[in-house]
């Protein structure tokens, strides 16, 4: 067929005779097959690496959740990681009636009314479920794929859709295959009631986020009568406290059907082979019609609606208006509007006429279309002399100008260009492709609609948008303001008393046994020669680097620069500052726009020994980039208006910071890791600050030209390149200053809190280890696969799986990235207060001697070999990853030891290590929840107790 935008789309007969539809001159060269039971297959290539990107989107979420059981898709996606009949059980004969019978006892807790009588249930579920668990094996399709060697194994669920994830060794095709048909063959929900805690926490967990606090509010305004703002995606409380396992079979047994999801996988996959593989096992099942659906219609909104919501965090506001569904005309102009108002360039009216006047702390505006209806948002955070109601008629002030006009022509084609070349950029990898894929699939849309969009976008003119802007912005949105306060909404979900299930670690399937068992054929790992991978040339004293881009036309550069924070913490000052000057001969504004009309995007990233200004974008148009940025550092105009308006809002931004809960929690852990002086701690005062001159930080970026540094291209011509980026290199005569080191105490056994007003408790302690060691870091690897990460890690068993104690919960043993620096190690725990001193027993008990699972020791093992086997380093990152391992002392690809190490790897080396490098040390604690909510006797008992300041933490 012949789209609008002249796109086609035809159809093909395999070699294997099957039929697949694909759209003339994609560059991605993608299938699409429909199996006769109406499953839809979308498979593309990408040779990369010898690994597969899957995904199984299924069409359903939390928008078809029964009214009376919300948050069921999302706790269906959970138990979908427990197996089935003959994966996770170790006797389905004597487990199955007892599942039955907690089936049945939960419809009678769900039927009664009586608060007493509904705890005696529940205490008769919890019986039953510890009979039930003796035959369950936790995490066995967790086990199953990671002894494929896969990566990224997750889910999630959304509105619309519940989608399933995994990148896959190339060669473990079938045997993914095979565990994902068994996987959606059935639904078998045991664990229930403890995988229930862990959704419980989640919901507690997301009453502590503000995004998510003004999201729900902001929903419920716009979608008054559709599932979009009637049914959140984690449910409601009292649903919660309510499950039913007969409504969750129905559910699954009514959507996740073959004509209701479909298979995505792009990677290095033989195309007939794929599909014959995937119809001998998801074309068995049968087609079921889905039942009809009523469509929600929303009245137009003719009015303000406005709402207050109250929290810790610091003051914002956000205005939202209803737009059209996705990839509907309305949905492209509302998403053109919003680029106008703010883009990746940053040269919309909200960019230049509030963020870079620094009228407020920040602002934005963004479209986000569903599947039906969408949302156009904006958001602002306001200077601390600025109400709420003065931000927003900033707000309105930017709208006004689009309903005006007031906007430049080439704007329109800027941000189109921006859209294709983020598209080309996404589009060359595997995830961004397949993530692409399974959009279109969920959306409705056919491939050619997706690749036909950025036409549409295209046509769309000014008169179009103004006119559009005309219609839409009228008093008919939603205005949620976010005060600092006490939440008064807070709901939290009490947890039923449980007892912890004894968990059958040792166990094995007889599924798993098989798949494990089966051999496919073996990937060899590539290493990377960096001497051949990537071209050095010396060009005017100046070390240059090259890598081939074989891709797309989008090239990289980087300008490297071997100093950063350490040796100048006035350097990411020097470099924020820089974003609000313009040079000369154009103003601020005049030169962000010149970079978005070359489709260039430049960054300056400051570490603490490294300074990285980098810019990206098409080949052709890099020269004039350069030269860009070149005048922008050697001509920056001083400006003490502009640096004054920038120091207000660095400080202002920095109180923000000391209201938000992740901020304080990140200082608190700094502060336990390394003390009061730190990296974190040791900021530019505002004393200093204010002592500071616009035309200190201009010379500071002057004097970069003549600093020591290297370069790195990444693109297609380096010769013209290297001719082109000739002018840019100065004389060396500004030495790079002494760097300064900052101490690195050994924990002592302290706890340092933080009070915050919260649901959830956040718990992580940290020691100090040896220093790096390159033998040990295969050791490393696969003590964090099998004892700390992961979902079938035994940290994840113990502490989520058999205990329900938290939600999150990890150990990890991080290398440090530079010689001669100590190794790290970290435990976390995001519980409830009430369970938190059982929470940190059992993490004590765990970690007092590392326990011996053989089985799950070997599939770590295995899933480590597998990982790097299939892995391969390209891009830009030969290049980075090189440049990291100089930081080690190494030239070559230390991968390779690492692998070897693994190979010979035993239970008892990683045992040896763990009792030699991680038992004898001692840990601080940062530790932040509410205080009335805590028992401070029991934290006191855990070691030195210190409840801090944040002035302390925070430095300031």
């Amino acid at each position: 067929m012949i789209l609008s935008s002249k796109l086609e789309t035809v159809k093909h007969v395999d070699s294997a005779g099957y039929t697949y539809e694909s759209v003339v001159n994609d560059k991605n060269g993608v299938r699409v097959y429909t199996l006769n039971n109406g499953l839809k297959v979308y498979l593309a290539q990408n040779f990369d690496a010898p690994k597969i990107q899957t995904y199984i989107p299924v069409k359903t979420g939390s928008n078809n959740d029964p009214a009376d059981n919300t948050g069921l898709a999302h706790y269906l996606e959970h138990m979908m990681f427990k197996g089935t009949s003959k994966l996770g059980s170790a006797n389905w004969a004597k487990e199955k009636p007892l599942l039955d019978e907690i089936s049945a006892l939960y419809e009678i807790h769900k039927a009664e009314k009586d608060p007493e009588k509904k705890k005696t249930i529940y205490r008769k579920i919890d019986a039953v479920s510890q009979k039930a668990a003796k035959f369950a094996i936790p995490n066995e399709y967790d086990k199953a794929v990671s002894s494929l060697g896969a990566s990224g194994t997750n889910a999630h669920t959304w509105l619309d859709e519940t989608v399933y994830k995994n990148a896959i060794p190339a060669n473990e095709l079938q045997k993914w295959l095979k565990i994902e048909k068994e996987r959606f063959s059935e639904l078998t929900l045991r664990l229930f009631h403890t995988e229930l805690e862990a959704v419980y926490e989640e919901f507690n967990r997301a009453q502590d986020n503000d995004a998510r606090l003004v999201n729900y509010e902001l929903v419920d305004a716009l979608f008054p009568k559709h599932p979009n703002g009637q049914q959140t995606t984690i449910g409601s409380p009292e649903h919660l406290k309510n499950p039913s396992m007969v409504a969750i079979h129905k559910y699954f047994d009514t959507y996740y059907v073959p004509n209701n999801y479909a298979m995505v996988l792009v990677g290095d996959l033989d195309f007939e082979k794929t599909i014959q593989q995937i119809d001998a096992t998801f074309g068995t099942f049968k087609l079921n019609p889905l039942p009809p659906k009523e469509k929600v219609y929303e009245v137009p909104m003719t009015e303000i609606v406005a709402r207050t919501v109250k929290s810790p965090s610091a003051e914002r506001l956000q205005l939202a208006w209803r737009t059209d569904s996705y990839g509907t005309k309305g949905a492209r102009l509302a998403d053109m509007v919003a680029n106008i108002l703010s883009n990746a360039g940053e040269c919309g009216l909200i960019d230049l006429h509030i963020n870079q006047s620094q009228k407020a702390l920040r602002a934005m505006a963004y479209a986000s279309p569903f599947k039906n209806y969408g949302v156009f948002s904006l958001v602002i955070v306001p200077r601390s002399d600025q109400t709420l109601d003065e931000a927003k008629k900033l707000l309105l002030e930017q709208v006004d100008l689009v309903k005006k006009g007031a906007f430049p022509e080439w704007l329109l084609k800027a941000v189109t260009n921006d859209m294709k070349i983020h598209r080309m950029k996404s589009f060359e990898t595997a995830d961004g492709l397949a993530t692409a894929l399974y959009s279109s699939f969920i959306n409705d849309q056919e491939w050619a609609d997706e690749l036909s969009e950025l036409a549409e976008y295209e046509r769309i003119t000014k008169q179009d948008i103004v006119a559009f802007a005309n219609d839409f912005f009228q008093d008919n949105y939603v205005s949620i303001k976010k005060e600092k306060g006490i939440n008064d909404k807070l709901v939290r979900v009490e947890n039923p008393a449980i007892t912890p299930v004894q968990l059958n670690k040792e166990a094995q399937s007889d599924f798993l046994t098989e798949i494990i068992s089966q051999r496919s054929p073996e990937i060899q790992p590539e290493f990377i020669d960096y001497a051949k991978a990537i071209k050095v040339e010396n060009l005017c004293g100046k070390k240059i680097s090259f890598v081939e881009n074989r891709y797309n036309d989008v090239a990289q550069v980087f300008f490297i620069f071997p100093f950063g924070s350490d040796h100048d913490k006035e350097l990411g000052l020097a470099t924020q500052v820089l974003q609000y000057l313009g040079t000369y001969s154009l103003d601020a504004g005049e030169l962000k726009e010149e970079f978005f009309k070359l489709g260039i995007s430049h960054d300056f990233r400051t570490t603490a020994d490294q300074l990285v200004i980098s810019l990206s974008g098409l080949e052709e148009n890099l020269q004039s980039g350069v030269k860009l940025l070149r005048n922008w550092l050697q001509n920056a105009k001083p400006d003490e208006e502009v640096y004054r308006q920038n120091v207000e809002t660095i400080l202002q931004s920095r109180e923000v910071g000391k209201k938000d809960k992740n901020r304080i929690m990140q200082a608190l852990t700094s502060y336990a890791k390394y003390g009061p002086i730190s990296r974190f701690t040791d900021v530019v005062s505002a004393e200093r600050l204010r002592e500071i001159r616009s035309v200190e930080m201009t010379e500071k970026m002057r004097n970069l030209l003549h600093m020591p540094y290297e370069i790195f291209f990444y693109g297609i011509d380096f010769a013209s390149f290297k001719d082109d980026v000739k002018f840019f290199l100065e004389e060396e005569t500004v030495p790079v200053p002494l760097r300064k080191i900052y101490p690195e105490p050994a924990a002592e056994g302290k706890v340092f809190f933080a009070s915050y007003d919260m649901v959830q408790t956040e718990m992580s302690k940290v020691a100090k280890g040896a220093n790096v060691n390159l033998r040990n870091f295969g050791k490393i690897n696969v003590f964090n696969e099998y004892f700390g990460r992961g979902l079938s890690s035994i940290i994840f068993q113990e502490i989520r799986e058999s205990k329900s104690l938290a939600y999150s919960a990890y150990v990890s043993y991080s290398a440090n990235a530079e010689l001669n620096r100590p190794d790290y190690v970290t435990t976390y725990i995001g519980t409830q207060a009430n369970k938190l001193a059982q929470a940190i027993q059992t993490m004590d008990e765990l970690m007092s001697e590392l326990p011996q699972v053989m089985g799950q020791f070997e599939n770590a093992k295995t899933a480590a070999l597998k990982q790097i086997a299939a892995a391969r380093v390209n891009r830009t990152n030969i290049f980075f990853n090189q440049l990291k391992l100089r930081k080690l002392g190494i030239d070559y690809d230390l991968r390779k030891d690492i692998y070897s190490e693994i190979e010979k790897l035993t239970l008892n080396d990683v045992t040896e290590f763990y009792n030699e490098q991680v038992k004898p040390l001692k840990y601080n604690t940062a530790l932040i929840g509410k205080k009335e909510n805590l028992d401070i006797e029991l934290l006191k008992k855990l070691g030195d107790f210190e409840e801090v300041s944040l002035s302390q933490i925070f430095g300031y």
